[in-house]
């Protein structure tokens, strides 16, 4: 499967975006489905993911209550909703796709989109 973010951009503290994920293939709903970061100098970090129903999901702590993930499986997308954002969320967000809904369980990942936010 190939998977392509998009929706990043700049944006004031307290502010919003949506993140975007298409991904190619018939078998996208098959699929557990996640988005990660990484900042500048940071290691790669989890930051929520789906399960391939969009019945479960699961958010890094430093997300929770600010961050929603969703699917729509008949376009083959995942969003991530961002809300009430810090400028500690400025990283390059990956969207990534495999058999488990968890920080480890990604097979696939596409090339990110930068999201910047000012204080």
């Amino acid at each position: 499967v190939q998977l392509q973010a998009s929706g990043g951009g700049l944006v004031q503290a307290g502010g919003s975006l949506r993140l975007s994920c298409a991904a190619s293939g018939r078998t996208f709903s098959s699929y557990a489905m996640g988005w990660f970061r990484q900042a500048p100098g940071k290691e790669r970090e989890f930051v929520a993911a789906i399960s391939w129903s969009g019945g479960s999901t699961y958010y890094a702590d430093s997300v929770k209550g600010r961050f929603t993930i969703s699917r729509d499986n008949a376009k083959n997308t995942v969003y991530l909703q961002m809300n009430s954002l810090k400028p500690e969320d400025t990283a390059v967000y990956y969207c990534a796709a495999g058999q488990l809904a968890s920080a480890y369980g990604m097979d696939y990942w596409g090339k990110g989109t930068q999201v910047t936010v000012s204080s």
